[in-house]
């Protein structure tokens, strides 16, 4: 079977590392892809949201099924692209048709669903800049901290957590009003801060039948201790420590359960990773948000984990047989730390040669901001790579992985050395 793959990060390096395991695998494209994916498929320089080419490309390759990465093209509809297409309709597309993807693309029509459904999250409203008055009254309702949400795709940049009332209404008004995240801010959600730990928890839908994936715990913030700027993710480590099976049985109960027959409800046809962002309260789980493909750097640590074929495992998605699959998991700990290029997530410069990491020894590398330059190897993003490392525990397992990131070099370099610290 030939396979294509949208996407250039860590995690569609980590789905082509799985996928290029099986023998039911012919041939592997990545579109645009990365250095990593260079080694192990033929990449083209396609955009992913380039759904001409990306047609041009399936029929000229016959390519069987495509896989999304990210976000953006399953937002903009290209699953729903390829179902109105004559010539591609009966390919396969692993992830939702752009109704579904709302979930992600809108954190109102994703709050509105939970809503729907009795999934527990925190208590919203949503503000224009026409009402930007009553906005202001709905922060003074709230106690500190105040959580402002950007209502569109902003990167994962378009939250913000603020401790002063004053600063989150100037805050609120720059969204709406000076458009801070463009068009991704035309609709801020408010919402009351809930005070707990967060955690990821995956789920594999064929849009009747679902499988729950391992859980996992990213850290997002640039500095050490939680603190600094967002960034798309630091490290992530899997199994979480503190989702035990009481937890889990909550969990698959009141969330899992609720939002595999929500969309059935909704006449929402889902085929794909549903990505719950979780976060524990007192013993409880609350939704923080939705996202409609796998996490990244979740990604690194929860597919690693997975022993069964995965060509396997989403033809069963394709052809709605989900429920004949049994996940097998490896027991072990799953831990990643990201590499990535000095000033991010602000200002950084590109085009800096990796070298080490082919010493690397009893971990897995992972790219994501890399490229092939005069056959070296040179940085492409802010995040760079992944080290990714198993152990009886995650002490063991990240020990591991920061013991091989000693050997990888590139100018201005960072990491956080403290991932797994709130465990």
């Amino acid at each position: 079977m030939n396979i294509l793959i949208l996407g250039s990060g860590g995690r569609e390096h980590t789905l082509a590392w799985k996928l290029h395991q099986s023998p039911r695998l012919t041939k592997l494209f990545v579109a645009p892809g990365n250095a990593g994916t260079a080694a192990i498929a033929q990449n083209i320089p396609i955009g992913v949201n380039s759904f001409t080419q990306i047609k041009d490309l399936v029929l000229s390759e016959n390519i069987e099924m495509v896989v999304v990465g990210p976000e953006d093209p399953l937002v903009n509809g290209v699953h729903d692209f390829f179902l109105e297409d004559e010539a591609l309709k009966n390919v396969p597309v692993i992830g939702p048709q752009s109704a579904a993807a709302e979930l992600e693309g809108s954190k109102e029509f994703a709050k509105k669903f939970m809503m729907r459904h009795a999934i527990p999250t925190a208590a919203y409203q949503s503000f224009t800049a026409s009402d930007l008055e009553q906005g202001y009254a709905f922060l003074e309702s709230l106690s500190p901290p105040y959580v402002l949400k950007a209502d569109g795709l902003a990167a994962g940049k378009g939250v913000l957590i603020l401790q002063d009332l004053e600063e989150a209404k100037q805050e609120l008004r720059t969204m709406l009003v000076d458009a801070k995240f463009g068009n991704a801010s035309a609709t801020v959600v408010i919402e009351e801060f809930l005070s707990g730990i967060e955690l990821s928890v995956f789920v594999l839908t064929d849009g009747k039948g679902y499988k729950v994936l391992p859980t996992a715990k990213d850290y997002k913030r640039i500095g050490e201790g939680d603190t600094g700027l967002n960034t798309g993710g630091m490290g992530a480590i899997s199994p979480v420590p503190f989702a035990d099976k009481e937890f889990m049985d909550k969990t698959h109960e009141r969330v899992v359960i609720p939002t595999v027959e929500g969309l059935k409800k909704d006449n929402l046809p889902y085929k794909g990773f549903v990505f719950i962002g979780l976060i524990k309260v007192g013993d409880d789980p609350f939704v923080i948000e939705y996202n409609v493909r796998l996490g990244d750097p979740e990604t690194e640590v929860v597919i690693p984990r997975i022993k069964n074929d995965l060509v396997e495992v989403f033809e069963a998605v394709a052809n709605q047989s989900l429920d004949a699959i049994d996940l097998e998991l490896d027991e072990r700990t799953a831990t990643t730390v990201m590499l990535v290029s000095g000033g991010y997530p602000e200002g950084y410069e590109k085009g800096k040669v990796i070298s080490g990491y082919d010493q690397i020894d009893d971990s897995l590398v992972f790219h994501a901001g890399t490229t092939l330059q005069e056959g070296k190897v040179v940085t492409n993003g802010g995040r760079v790579m992944t080290i990714t490392s198993f152990g009886t525990d995650f002490k063991e397992a990240l020990k591991k992985s920061y013991e091989n990131i000693e050997k990888v070099h590139f100018d201005k370099m960072n990491y956080r050395k403290d991932i797994g610290f709130d465990l």
